[in-house]
């Protein structure tokens, strides 16, 4: 379980990323990242659980326990799959108001969005709204 806060995870990730010089090396560290990412089971890789507006096929599932979010996705693109474990390693065990409410500044502060694009800048736009979108599904569920 994870009893770091969403701000201390994109510090040690804006960490990590200061390691590297060339935005090729920080590319290969996304694709790294996706290849560590475990698969989806089948059974979630349907298509409301697609996300819309992705160049690349990418899946999202997401469950609450103990009242706490968890992501988990798959991607056809290596790269794609990397940008997502990023984002489930930063939201996926919080708490929905606080990811809906976060503005993931980890992204800008390792040049990830400058670097993309459109289509791809786009994608993961829609990767974080799909997951803000579950959280809020689940912060409203808890205060019925």
């Amino acid at each position: 379980m994870n009893n770091k806060g969403i701000s201390a995870i994109e510090d040690e990730i804006v960490e990590e990323f200061e390691l590297f010089d060339e935005w090729t090396e920080k590319y290969e560290y996304i694709i790294e990242l996706g290849q560590k990412l475990s698969d989806l089971d089948e059974k979630y890789k349907i298509d409301s659980n697609k996300i819309k507006g992705c160049q690349s096929s990418v899946w999202l599932n997401a469950y609450e326990k103990d009242g706490l979010i968890f992501f988990e996705a798959d991607s056809d693109s290596t790269f794609v799959k990397g940008e997502i474990a990023l984002l489930i390693r930063v939201l996926s065990g919080q708490k929905p108001a606080d990811i809906v409410s976060n503005e993931l500044a980890f992204i800008d502060k390792i040049g990830l969005r400058q670097h993309l694009a459109m289509t791809r800048a786009n994608g993961l736009a829609s990767m974080i709204k799909q997951m803000k979108l579950y959280a809020l599904g689940f912060q409203s569920q808890e205060k019925a």
